[in-house]
């Protein structure tokens, strides 16, 4: 069984939303057992609707949730080992659960993450995984968010996690790696990001194939498997691009009802509508990934739905089915005992 501990307190709607994603989920995935943290005054009734859920769920009663607009240093002062948040991580602490899936606060959803899981030896800070819709199919996109700005080495890090995210969900043997900069030539960009590059130039690593500076339209196009980024550029580039897919969404809906003939057009044309809606529907790649801690985390849209909230449980399912963790700390660890000297990754 993957054991999933859930906050149903945490996203905009709460236990309504989750309860019903895990529902949906199960569906899926029947090997799939779940620890529901948040009111059970309020989740009990919820899942008298669904039967199949019920029988591999387990609720723990918890008076107290983070609120949306919590800052994260309030959060921990209110919600530490107390409220459902909390209980979710904890459980993958002490090894309660495999992975811990809230649509809570993000801020707050770190610092506790960070606070309680703490983070993996040689990782200085986490990084938030997105999955990318490209033409191509999928790649991963990292940081999408978790902390501002990001030095040399951690964007080196966060390649190697990336990398090893990529093997562990799409299945690849090498996968390939770009950094995002604003041109592909080596003497552009900001000096981190140079500097990084000349380190995954020069690296001895076996996993990964560096495939050099890749610009924002590569993000599209899925260039590369992994695009490695920044958290303040990796969440523009992420709202942008959400915001982008529900104006083209908009853009086609006025265009098809305007008149008569495009109407009766659409008839015609809806089978490739649909799978074109599909394609743009952000829902069907909810879920970042919490990398870099001592246990998995996933982090849900706050304001999805149940389809939505059940991908985020499928990727936090595929997390733990194909050995994440095992796999950044296969990578890490090779990384390191190759390449770092006493002085550090600038004297490998």
């Amino acid at each position: 069984m993957i054991r999933i501990s859930i906050d149903a307190m945490g996203g905009d709607v709460g236990p309504e939303v989750a309860v019903a994603g895990a529902a949906q989920a199960l569906t899926r995935h029947p090997d799939i057992s779940y620890i529901l943290y948040g009111k059970s005054s309020v989740i009990e009734p919820l899942l008298a609707s669904y039967p199949k859920l019920r029988d591999q769920a387990r609720v723990v009663d918890c008076e107290i949730a983070v609120g949306m607009d919590e800052k994260p240093s309030q959060a921990l002062r209110r919600g530490r080992n107390v409220s459902s948040m909390w209980k979710a991580i904890e459980a993958v602490k002490d090894k309660e659960s495999d992975v811990a899936v809230s649509a809570g606060n993000t801020g707050a959803l770190m610092a506790m993450a960070m606070f309680c899981l703490k983070t993996m030896p040689d990782i200085d800070r986490p990084a938030i995984a997105g999955i990318w819709p490209t033409l191509k199919g999928e790649s991963i996109v990292l940081d999408i968010g978790a902390t501002i700005g990001a030095d040399a080495k951690q964007l080196l890090d966060f390649a190697l996690m990336g990398g090893a995210m990529a093997r562990a969900l799409f299945e690849l043997k090498k996968p390939t790696i770009g950094l995002l900069n604003v041109g592909v030539e080596e003497v552009k960009g900001v000096e981190q990001v140079k500097e990084a590059g000349k380190f995954l130039r020069e690296a001895d690593i076996d996993n990964l194939d560096y495939a050099g500076f890749v610009e924002g339209d590569d993000l599209g196009r899925g260039t590369v498997d992994v695009f490695v980024v920044e958290g303040f550029t990796g969440n523009i580039a992420l709202k942008t691009a959400e915001g982008t897919a529900r104006q083209i969404a908009q853009y086609l809906r006025s265009a098809m009802s305007r008149t008569l003939m495009s109407r009766i057009g659409y008839l015609f044309a809806r089978g490739a509508f649909h799978m074109l809606r599909e394609k743009l529907d952000p829902r069907k790649v909810n879920g970042g990934v919490f990398l870099g801690l001592n246990g998995i985390v996933i982090k849900s849209h706050g304001s999805t739905d149940a389809e939505g909230y059940a991908s985020a449980i499928e990727v936090a399912y595929d997390m733990v089915h194909n050995g994440l963790q095992a796999k950044i700390q296969h990578d890490l660890s090779e990384y390191h005992a190759r390449n770092e000297s006493p002085m550090g990754p600038e004297a490998a």
